[in-house]
C-alpha cells in the first residue's frame, strides 16, 4: 500500500494528543477532512488503526506499529531532502532560525543538538527576536523559519503549524507560599519578590505588555539572562518567578500553580519564511527535528 506523509504526520499528531480534533489543529485541517484522512488510512491498511472512546482515542497495536514506523519514515524523509538540498544550497549560506526566549530554553538546544549532528554540511544561525520582528524578517525573506506566539503571529500571512504548548506558571520554593496553590491571579503575584529575565527579553516584555497598570509594580530581587538561572534561584527561595510550564522539570522541588489570567495561556507556532518551500530540503529537515523535541518536551511537562 502506499502512503501519505501528510496522513502519517497526521496521524502521529492524533496518537500523540489522544484526540482526532487536537490532531487536527496541529495540521491545520478541519475534523471533517481529518476524520475523512484517518478513516481511509484504515481502509487502506485493511486493519483498526484507533480505538475511538468517549474521551478520546487511542492506538489499537496495529496503531502503535505504524505510529513507530511513520517516526522513522519521516525521519528519513527529511534527512533525504536535506542531503539532496544541501547541492542547490550555497554550502556558506547557513539557515536562519528566529524564536523568542522561551524557545531558547529547550526547545531549540535540543532541536539543534540532533539535527546539527544528522547534517553536518548545513550550518544554522540562531537569534532571539520577538513575534513581531520575526514575522516582519520572514516576511521580507531574512529569515528562514521562526518560533512565533500563536496570539501575536495570527493573521501574519505566513506558513505556520502548531508546535506546542507555552503556557505560564508561578513557581516558587517547595513547602512555601504556593504549597496547597492551583491557580492565582496576577495581582497576588506581583505582591511578593520576584526573580525575572532581562527587562529586554521577550518573556518579560509579554508579561509587562499583558500586565499593564491591572497589576501592582512587581519587585524583582534581580533580573538573569537565562530561565535555567531563574529557575534556580526561586529553587533557593529568591522568590517566586513566572516561566513557561515546560520550562520546569517535574522533577525539581518546586513548588508551581497555574497563572488565572487567559493571557498565560499561549501556544508556540513554528512559522516558515516566504522564500523557503515549506517542508522540504534543509528547512523542512530542521522543521522536524523542531516538531519531535516540542512533542516529546509537551508530553513531559504535562501535569502529573
Amino acid at each position: 500500500m502506499r502512503y501519505d506523509l501528510d496522513d502519517l504526520r497526521l496521524f502521529l499528531h492524533v496518537v500523540a494528543e489522544g484526540s482526532i480534533t487536537s490532531g487536527a489543529g496541529r495540521m491545520h485541517l478541519s475534523l471533517p477532512s481529518a476524520s475523512a484522512r484517518v478513516r481511509a488510512l484504515e481502509q487502506s491498511a485493511g486493519v483498526a488503526l484507533l480505538i475511538r472512546g468517549r474521551r478520546g482515542v487511542r492506538p489499537t497495536p496495529a496503531g502503535t506499529t505504524l505510529a513507530r514506523h511513520a517516526r522513522d519514515v519521516l525521519t528519513q524523509t527529511a534527512r533525504l531532502d536535506g542531503a539532496v538540498a544541501s547541492y542547490r544550497r550555497p554550502p556558506a549560506t547557513p539557515l536562519v532560525l528566529l524564536a523568542g526566549g522561551s524557545a531558547m530554553h529547550r526547545l531549540i538546544p535540543l532541536a539543534l543538538v540532533s539535527f546539527l549532528r544528522e547534517y553536518p554540511d548545513v550550518d544554522v544561525t540562531v537569534a532571539e527576536c520577538r513575534t513581531p520582528r520575526t514575522v516582519r524578517m520572514l516576511a521580507d525573506g531574512e529569515a528562514d523559519l521562526g518560533i512565533v506566539l500563536d496570539d501575536e503571529a495570527r493573521g501574519c500571512g505566513l506558513d505556520t503549524e502548531a508546535l506546542g504548548d507555552d503556557s505560564l506558571v508561578v513557581i516558587g520554593q517547595a513547602g512555601g507560599i504556593l504549597a496547597g496553590r492551583t491557580a492565582m491571579p496576577y495581582r497576588e503575584v506581583a505582591e511578593h519578590p520576584l526573580v525575572g529575565l532581562d527587562a529586554g527579553s521577550s518573556l518579560r516584555r509579554w508579561i509587562e505588555k499583558h500586565v499593564g497598570a491591572h497589576a501592582p509594580v512587581p519587585r524583582y530581587r534581580t533580573s538573569v539572562a537565562n530561565l535555567n538561572t531563574v529557575i534556580a534561584l526561586v529553587a533557593a527561595g529568591a522568590g517566586l518567578a513566572v516561566v513557561p510550564r515546560r520550562a520546569v522539570d517535574p522533577n525539581q522541588p518546586l513548588a508551581m500553580c497555574d497563572l488565572q489570567e487567559p493571557w498565560s495561556r499561549r501556544r508556540h507556532l513554528l512559522a516558515w519564511g516566504t522564500k523557503v518551500e515549506v517542508a522540504s530540503g534543509a528547512a523542512g529537515a530542521l522543521a522536524e527535528h523542531l516538531r519531535r523535541v516540542a512533542l516529546s518536551d509537551e508530553g513531559a511537562s504535562l501535569p502529573q
